[in-house]
């Protein structure tokens, strides 16, 4: 009952981040300390009202999922032990074209939050000078969130190809605290910058999203002013409503945005022309790029 009040308290920014999106269900039927399953097609039995969109995966097959229109979406789901909500970067009305651009900071053990507020602010500087805005957000675990708002007329493998090319380039700017490299052993004690998550059947937590640990920490927005004093441990499923109500949606400004991905992809090229830079690995169940290996290097075990 917490949660659906919850969710109803801050509904409008938490329809925002799942409006007319495709929406995996991730479901704890006996709470959070139980069973997790994520589940991507809804079930047979559900209501006539319930808004759903068909997506293909790259293994070819197909699902229909959730695609919310308003809260009562939202309440529908979490009644069926969904605690927080990964939606599709895309809108039920072009499945296959991205109108966000997505930056997921995820800190390596040891890595600081201090250090992911650095990155995030160089991820920041960069989308500015190329005249592109981002709206951060906690990601309710240990890193942050960047969405950024494009036109829904690039694919994922070109958006995909934007945010390899800004993380290579924060990870030029930082190189002793970030890094886009995608095996594990190769990180370090770095905020790796996940330009994967920009694959086809890749999805983050959303804005407002509750998860699934024992505080209840949220996937909160807030604004690039509070970067230097936001603390993820401070905004929780106790606290984000009376923030909501004092001060609304900080994404909020996104609605009715939409930017060229072109400058990415120009430095993309440069990345590509000017640097020799090939593509970087995609995830382990894509098709491979020449000369990557056919399956995922494991990772390796390090004494603690």
């Amino acid at each position: 009952m917490q949660l659906v009040e919850y969710y109803v308290s801050v509904g409008e920014g938490a329809l925002r981040g799942v409006y007319r999106r495709p929406t995996v269900l991730k479901r704890f039927p006996d709470g959070i300390n139980g069973e997790v399953f994520f589940q991507k097609r809804v079930p047979a039995a559900r209501p006539d009202w319930l808004h759903t969109a068909t997506v293909h995966f790259p293994s070819g097959r197909s699902a229909e999922e959730l695609c919310p229109l308003d809260v009562a979406h939202i309440i529908w789901a979490v009644n069926l032990g969904c605690v927080d909500f990964n939606p599709w970067p895309v809108r039920d009305s072009d499945l296959d074209c991205s109108d966000e651009l997505r930056v997921d900071l995820d800190p390596m053990p040891g890595v600081t939050f201090d250090d992911v507020r650095r990155v995030a602010g160089c991820v920041h500087d960069v989308l500015e000078e190329l005249g592109i805005p981002g709206f951060p957000k906690t990601s309710g675990s240990r890193g942050i969130h960047i969405n950024v708002p494009i036109e829904p007329r690039w694919g994922f493998t070109d958006v995909r190809q934007g945010a390899l090319a800004l993380a290579r380039e924060v990870e030029r700017r930082m190189p002793e605290i970030a890094t886009s490299k995608w095996w594990k052993e190769e990180r370090g004690t770095r905020v790796f910058i996940d330009y994967n998550q920009n694959a086809r059947d890749h999805t983050v937590a959303s804005a407002y999203s509750v998860r699934p640990v024992p505080n209840a920490r949220v996937s909160a927005p807030f604004t690039w002013d509070e970067l230097d004093a936001v603390d993820p441990n401070e905004l929780t499923i106790f606290t984000v409503p009376a923030r909501f109500a004092a001060i609304g949606d900080p994404a909020a400004g996104a609605d009715g945005m939409a930017f060229s991905l072109q400058p990415l992809l120009d430095l993309a090229r440069r990345d590509s022309e000017e640097r020799g830079l090939a593509d970087a690995p995609w995830p382990p169940h894509f098709a491979k790029a020449p000369g990557e290996p056919t399956r995922a290097r494991p990772s390796v075990r390090r004494s603690p």
